[in-house]
């Protein structure tokens, strides 16, 4: 709008050009894109367990727990990888149940009765872990003194006794942790409901929503109106039910939403919203690339190179080699060789990138074995020459072959093997890499 010089503007006229300002503003800023983002996505949230406690770890651990929070908490009693997809299947119930998961510590059930409990939070970077999927993680040494000589009772539900009800006695599962923490549990059986699959098909596993029901009132409150089957406590032989202010149950490894031996599968929701989230510290990924970039001999001054990384496990597996002899029962290494050729062929085509070096991670002691491997060109980690348990304890061998394994630019395992099942699942998710899962049980299972 234009006005004559040296004339003044009417009111109309004033009225009428801040209205087509006005207009043409909003016009504007209605067509042009958004670009309004949620001011927590630019402000992280500071995750800090001690707030939802009361203090200091107590000597009993109700002292110490907050009215105005609900907890969840179960504990291992397997080996340690087993011990870790408990440990995730626990986390991802306590989000679907909006309660604090109290995790424990792992114990060395399958490395020497002799290594000390390790802290969660030692392997696994916690905060990270929180920040990812957005709520508080505590650990039970957070709540009670670890040097408490109090026993404390407490009421949980037992799905194992609910799941294995083809045995003919079937009973609760009872970790060893509950020694440790000075733990006195008074079980009661889920109901029947809980199951996963039909009674008829002997899997033993539960449902995540089933049992995350029994958090919430209606479904509580229905299921101890059962008459569902109480073991009093060991200890003080005391009758509880279930605690609602800690939910806790037995044993949460056999644990699926839809399908059994769900973290094997891509869409498993424990993967997805927790188990790809936990990862290793700072601390204990500088430790397993010193061990790795020694065993290829990389000099100071380059990079650690792309590499595949296997893992094969024999061991105990051998006790399912009912048909076949041991050595006809597993794969041979020139299978194993065929699917680590695999891998380099997709790096290469898909990402450009030529892995060379190899590095086996295994259970199995015939040096003639390992000598055969070493003709192939590959290379492992001497823990022994290392004296990394002498160094770092007992635990890290297991530790860093695991992180070994996730590190690599692709990925050979064992079909069957929890240990390959999380490397392979972190391999994918965490680098894009390439995984083959080597099938075994007798002369040609992995033929394709």
């Amino acid at each position: 709008m234009f006005f004559t010089k040296g004339k003044k503007p009417s009111l109309r006229t004033i009225c009428a050009a801040l209205t087509g300002v006005f207009l043409f503003g909003l016009g504007n800023r209605l067509l042009k894109p958004s670009t309004y983002s949620l001011d927590i996505q630019s402000t992280p949230t500071i995750f800090n367990s001690q707030l939802y406690v009361q203090g200091p770890p107590t000597q009993r651990f109700r002292d110490n727990l907050r009215n105005d929070t609900k907890y969840i908490t179960s504990w291992g009693s397997a080996g340690w990888t087993n011990d870790v997809i408990t440990y995730g299947n626990l986390i991802y119930l306590a989000l679907i149940t909006e309660r604090t998961p109290i995790i424990p510590k792992f114990l060395s059930n399958h490395i020497d009765p002799s290594a000390p409990p390790f802290v969660f939070e030692e392997i696994f970077d916690v905060p990270r872990l929180s920040q990812a999927i957005g709520i508080h993680l505590l650990q039970w040494h957070e709540v009670k003194d670890p040097e408490s000589q109090v026993v404390d009772d407490l009421g949980c539900w037992t799905v194992w006794e609910t799941v294995q009800q083809h045995i003919e006695v079937p009973e609760p599962r009872r970790s060893p942790s509950l020694n440790v923490l000075k733990l006195d549990i008074s079980w009661t059986r889920t109901p029947a409901w809980v199951e996963l699959t039909s009674p008829s098909k002997h899997h033993n596993h539960a449902s995540f929503w089933s049992l995350a029901s029994l958090g919430f009132p209606e479904a509580r409150s229905k299921s101890l109106g059962l008459s569902l089957m109480n073991h009093p406590s060991p200890q003080h032989q005391v009758s509880l039910p279930p605690d609602d202010h800690v939910l806790c149950f037995d044993l949460l490894y056999y644990v699926s939403a839809h399908h059994t031996w769900e973290w094997e599968l891509d869409y498993s929701p424990a993967w997805r919203f927790v188990g790809q989230h936990m990862r290793w510290t700072a601390n204990m990924e500088k430790i397993a690339d010193a061990h790795a970039r020694r065993a290829m001999n990389v000099p100071v001054t380059e990079p650690t190179p792309p590499y595949i990384s296997i893992h094969i496990r024999h061991g105990d597996f051998s006790k399912q080699c009912e048909e076949f002899p041991v050595d006809q029962c597993f794969a041979p290494l020139s299978v194993i060789a065929r699917r680590v050729s695999e891998v380099q062929e997709e790096l290469r085509t898909r990402k450009g990138i030529d892995a060379t070096h190899v590095i086996m991670t295994s259970d199995e002691r015939d040096p003639e074995w390992w000598s055969d491997v070493r003709a192939l060109g590959w290379t492992w980690v001497d823990y022994a020459a290392e004296r990394t348990e002498e160094i770092y304890g007992k635990w890290h061998p297991v530790f860093l072959d695991a992180i070994i394994q996730s590190n690599g630019a692709g990925f050979v395992g064992t079909r069957g093997s929890t240990m390959s099942t999380l490397a392979s699942r972190r391999v994918q998710t965490w680098h894009d890499g390439a995984t083959r899962l080597v099938s075994w049980g007798w002369p040609g299972a992995d033929d394709h």
